[in-house]
């Protein structure tokens, strides 16, 4: 049997300044699952999730140190390397607490992306109701990034790491503004939107419903939390999504996600957007707040530090937003 080089999105690592006050945001205010935990780190998971999903580290500065996919099997991972060893791509072999083999690589346009396909696994908690904390988030969905490569970026996905087209937007003079990538059959598992970068947008967690995220405001109102709340809840046109879009205490973004749809069909065809549609971000009308356009997180470099933006290429809103 020929397994697929990747399999779906698997996990994020960021660098955090306060182990503390991200454990009050994730664990006692969203309900994400303690995996492990230690002076210097935190490791999450959804309910669904059989593997840790978000690991919180402790660093002098916020930011991305990786955004990792699940491979088909450990030949999937070997051919991985030999496309980076091709391409001339710096990338390394890593180890992970739970992950034994990692392959870790810088990807053309800057990202900080990983590989792995053994992972201890935990017990399942979907059907244990009763350990379930805030709104039960139930699994990592995708992530978001922020390039001004996107027409490159995605091609590059789609040859090297199979990633397949769902939807995209596009001016009127056919430029590609935003892609969005599935591997694991649903809306996306990789979203890409014109901008200063590589920066990540935002990372996401599946919901089961919209009460589940209205019950997340109610948690962080009762809370005196509600500043936490950067966009939504809502509905996009893109992907369909009922979504929240929420600020952690270093302002990373996450997105709480769910009624997308499934394009599992060998002949699924793209949905298209025009740029000037404003139904494609928001069905039910409302503007984001500019905050939504222009912040991102940074991400870490191949040898380490941070990838550097300079600062004229994070003002003002891009041209789509206008």
């Amino acid at each position: 049997m020929i397994f697929p080089r990747v399999i779906r999105v698997g996990h994020v690592i960021l660098s955090v300044a306060d182990l503390t006050a991200s454990r009050h945001f994730y664990v006692d205010l969203l309900g994400l699952n303690v995996v492990h935990q230690d002076d210097r780190a935190l490791y999450l998971r959804g309910v669904e999730d059989r593997e840790w999903s978000l690991k919180l580290e402790l660093g002098p500065e916020p930011g991305v140190r990786q955004l990792a996919y699940k491979a088909g099997s450990e030949a999937a991972l070997d051919e991985i390397a030999a496309i980076a060893k091709a391409e001339g791509l710096p990338h390394r072999w890593e180890t992970e607490r739970d992950r034994p083999r990692i392959l870790r690589m810088q990807d053309p346009f800057g990202f900080p992306i990983a590989f792995y396909y053994e992972s201890i696994k935990h017990p399942w908690l979907l059907q244990q109701f009763h350990l379930h904390c805030g709104p039960g988030i139930q699994r990592i969905d995708h992530i978001n990034v922020l390039s001004p490569q996107v027409k490159q970026l995605s091609e590059w996905y789609q040859k090297h790491l199979d990633f397949r087209l769902t939807e995209s937007t596009e001016d009127d003079s056919g430029r590609i503004w935003a892609t969005w990538m599935q591997r694991k059959g649903h809306a996306h598992d990789l979203a890409t939107t014109n901008g200063a970068g590589p920066r990540l947008h935002h990372f996401a967690y599946w919901l089961p419903d919209g009460a589940r995220i209205s019950q997340l405001c109610d948690i962080l109102a009762g809370a005196f939390e509600t500043d936490r709340i950067e966009r939504g809840p809502g509905r996009h046109g893109i992907t369909n999504a009922y979504f929240l879009y929420l600020r952690d205490p270093d302002g990373h973004r996450i997105e709480l996600y769910t009624s997308d749809y499934l394009s599992v069909d060998p002949d699924f065809e793209p949905i298209r957007w025009q740029l000037h549609d404003p139904r494609r971000q928001a069905l039910w009308g409302g503007h984001a707040p500019k905050s939504w356009f222009l912040e991102g997180s940074s991400v870490e470099a191949f040898d380490g530090g941070w990838v550097k933006i300079e600062e004229s290429e994070l003002q003002g809103l891009p041209a789509y937003v206008r």
